[in-house]
């Protein structure tokens, strides 16, 4: 008999999630203080944020959700071999598509007229997106087998590889810094953020390849599945509206980019967008890494209330935080003492954190309903929600390009909430039979 799921089985098993996602959030605020520090930092800021980084997430997004696949699907060797492979091929022409895009004269047209940035910024954005050419395959590799730590409970080596991860990044940014100030040679504020984030992933990516090697070993080599074996057909629909879900959600932040370069004050509204996405994301982070809990812990006794319970309590905490960060003196500490934004940004940091106040409420009741229905395999469902969002944003964001009054920053992110929102809605609905279907089956399985 299976042992009952209980706050705290599941607090620990979203605690190294939770560390190993707002970890990789503070990324962002560290790319951040080591960029301020250099020449032209507002440029250089608004290339990788908005650009680069922008446009690698848009490459890598059908592989996001390769994390949740794994934890989801490999439970016997052979389901583990089949999504290694989808992983290895997908990785490969992804990474072509990224090639194809940083390296020839299709940048030209992606950052001068689709994304339409100011020409300060095109040329820095072309260099950081070159350098960050082995993000979407380090992450492939790294989130497939992270899913099978955390299918198996073994979430803390996750938290370790982003350590790792960590301590990568800060050391090549220090490097590459300093081999700047001491003018050994000139290396741009993109590139030292590019470089370390790439460098980054690929550490991690090699970290967590070793760990997993036990977990391989123990539970999957030789163990036969458990139900119908996992058909190309059968991947393919659990996978497919999956894979759309983070492509229509990333496909939205150069748009949003694009939006705010024709809405009012836009320089400022580039270079300050970066830094409030960090902080949301921060906050938002813990969210995000609860998908993965609720996948692994339903079925077992006693997850159903536990895992809405704790869904609760996280979206009103980490909401409340990011209330107080707005509200109080925090913001200077925050943006002014540890992130070194410039003065002038100050304003739009401290006002975009607040328009962005229900985010991380939502992102954790969004995991919830959505780890609900990836495991009853209904996830088309997700695809609808985030359909929704994405023509939401699309809308508001075209019609603010036109017509918008108040800075570019402000009304792109009331737009992305309003969105935001609508999806977490939609996927109340539509998980509601699924969480019945959960309890009812906790019940029939419990003891008379």
């Amino acid at each position: 008999m299976q042992d009952s799921v209980s706050l705290g089985r599941v607090f620990r098993l979203w605690l190294p999630l939770a560390a190993s996602w707002l970890l990789m959030g503070v990324e962002l605020p560290m790319l951040q203080v080591f960029v301020n520090r250099m020449d032209d930092a507002k440029i250089h800021l608004a290339a990788y944020g908005s650009i680069a980084f922008a446009i690698a997430l848009v490459i890598e997004g059908p592989i996001i959700q390769l994390l949740a696949a794994s934890t989801a699907l490999c439970g016997d060797e052979d389901s583990f071999r089949k999504v290694r492979r989808f992983m290895w091929v997908s990785s490969f022409w992804l990474t072509v598509v990224h090639v194809v895009v940083a390296f020839t004269p299709v940048y030209d047209w992606v950052a001068g007229v689709l994304l339409d940035v100011p020409e300060a910024i095109k040329e820095p954005g072309r260099l950081g997106l070159q350098i960050l050419l082995p993000w979407t395959a380090a992450i492939a590799y790294r989130r497939f087998h992270q899913g099978v730590l955390i299918r198996f409970e073994r979430s803390r080596l996750v938290s370790i590889g982003t350590v790792v991860r960590l301590l990568s990044i800060t050391s090549v940014m220090a490097t590459a810094s300093m081999v700047d100030h001491l003018g050994w040679a000139e290396v741009p504020g993109v590139a030292v953020g590019a470089l370390g984030i790439s460098a980054g992933v690929t550490a991690e990516a090699i970290f967590i390849g070793w760990a997993v090697r036990a977990t391989v070993r123990e539970r999957l080599i030789g163990t036969p599945p458990s139900g119908p074996p996992l058909t190309r057909r059968a991947f393919t629909a659990f996978y497919l509206p999956l894979a759309l879900m983070p492509l229509l959600t990333l496909v939205i932040q150069p748009t949003g980019t694009a939006a705010m370069g024709r809405m009012p004050d836009e320089l400022n509204s580039l270079a300050a967008w970066p830094v409030v996405h960090s902080v949301v994301f921060l906050l938002r982070s813990g969210g995000f890494a609860y998908n993965e809990v609720v996948v692994a812990l339903l079925g077992r006794p006693g997850a159903v209330a536990a895992l809405r319970r704790f869904a609760l309590l996280l979206a009103g905490t980490t909401s409340g935080i990011l209330l107080l960060l707005g509200t109080t003196p925090l913001a200077e500490l925050y943006f002014g003492a540890i992130t070194e934004l410039p003065e002038e940004l100050m304003v739009y940091a401290r006002t975009g954190v607040l328009i962005a106040v229900l985010m991380p409420a939502y992102q954790a009741l969004q995991s919830w309903y959505g780890g609900i229905l990836v495991h009853a395999r209904r996830t088309r469902a997700i695809t609808e929600a985030v359909g929704l969002y994405a023509t939401i944003a699309l809308i508001g964001l075209w019609w603010g390009a036109e017509h918008a009054t108040i800075p570019g920053l402000y009304f792109a992110e009331s737009v992305f909430v309003t969105g935001g929102i609508c999806q977490t809605i939609w996927l109340a609905i539509r998980a509601r039979r699924s969480i019945r279907r959960a309890a009812a089956e906790e019940l029939e399985a419990a003891p008379a």
